[in-house]
């Protein structure tokens, strides 16, 4: 799946982990038009974020 296919305010991670830490784990944000990236922020922590290309794989499928 790519960043692009998840709604907003989903959780995900950027690698296939079955149990991620907490550190590991990522809220999809808004679109920044301006970049054409999305950005994701640390579930543990809001004040780190980064932005991803549109097809950028990630990662749903795990229990948190």
């Amino acid at each position: 799946m790519t960043i692009k296919d998840v709604k907003k305010g989903e959780f995900i991670t950027l690698k296939p982990l079955p149990y991620p830490k907490e550190s590991q784990v990522w809220i999809r944000d808004e679109y920044d038009r301006s970049e054409k990236k999305y950005m994701i922020v640390a579930w543990n922590d809001c004040s780190r974020s980064r932005l991803l290309k549109p097809d950028t794989p990630v990662y749903t499928d795990f229990i948190f």
